[in-house]
C-alpha cells in the first residue's frame, strides 16, 4: 500500500512538473508573439517614412535638418531590426522624436498642412502610433507573465533546469517619447 501512496505522489508530482513547463512554454511563445507585433508595426512606421518626408521637402525646403534628422533616425532604427528590446526602444524612442519635431514644424506650413497626400500620411502614421502603443502594452504584459512565471516558486525550478530565460520589456527610455505623437488635422 505505502508502493502505490509513492507511486500516486511521483506521478502527481511529474505531472505538475509538465504542467509548469507548458505554461512557460506557453508563456515564452505568448511574449514572441507580442515582439512579432511590435516588429510588424517598426516596420510599418519606417516604411511610411520615405513617403511622408517626399511629400513634405518640396514645403518645408528650410527644414533640411530636421529632414535629415528624421532620415538618420529611421536608418538607425532599419538597421536595429535585430536588436535586443532595450536598444530597439532606444532607437525607436529618437525615431519618435524626430517624428514629433518634424510633424510640429509642419504646423507653420499651411499649404502643407491642407495637401491631401500629406494629411493621408499623417493620418496612416497615427494609425500606426496607435498601433505600436496597444502591441507594446500586449508584448509587455506578456513578458511580465513570462517572468513571474520564470521566477516564482515552483515554477522556477522548472524554468532553471530547462534553460527558461526572463524576457525584456519593451520601454522607452525617454519619457516624453511615451506618448503618442500629437497629430493635428
Amino acid at each position: 500500500m505505502t508502493g502505490l501512496i509513492i507511486l500516486v505522489i511521483i506521478v502527481a508530482v511529474l505531472g505538475y512538473g509538465v504542467y509548469l513547463y507548458n505554461d512557460l512554454v506557453k508563456n515564452r511563445q505568448l511574449s514572441q508573439e507580442g515582439w512579432s507585433g511590435i516588429d510588424v508595426q517598426l516596420k510599418r512606421r519606417t516604411d511610411l517614412i520615405p513617403n511622408l518626408l517626399e511629400t513634405v521637402k518640396g514645403y518645408m525646403s528650410h527644414e533640411r535638418e530636421t529632414l535629415e534628422a528624421v532620415v538618420k533616425a529611421r536608418a538607425d532604427a532599419t538597421s536595429a531590426a535585430n536588436a535586443s528590446p532595450e536598444e530597439r526602444a532606444r532607437v525607436e524612442g529618437a525615431l519618435s522624436g524626430a517624428l514629433g519635431k518634424l510633424l510640429a514644424i509642419a504646423e507653420a506650413y499651411p499649404d502643407l498642412k491642407a495637401n491631401t497626400t500629406f494629411l493621408e500620411f499623417q493620418q496612416a502614421l497615427q494609425t500606426v502610433e496607435d498601433e505600436l502603443q496597444l502591441s507594446r502594452r500586449y508584448y509587455n504584459g506578456t513578458v511580465r507573465n513570462l517572468n513571474t512565471a520564470v521566477e516564482s516558486f515552483p515554477s522556477v525550478i522548472v524554468a532553471n533546469m530547462f534553460k527558461f530565460d526572463k524576457a525584456e520589456y519593451f520601454e522607452l527610455e525617454n519619457p516624453a517619447d511615451r506618448a503618442v505623437p500629437s497629430v493635428k488635422f
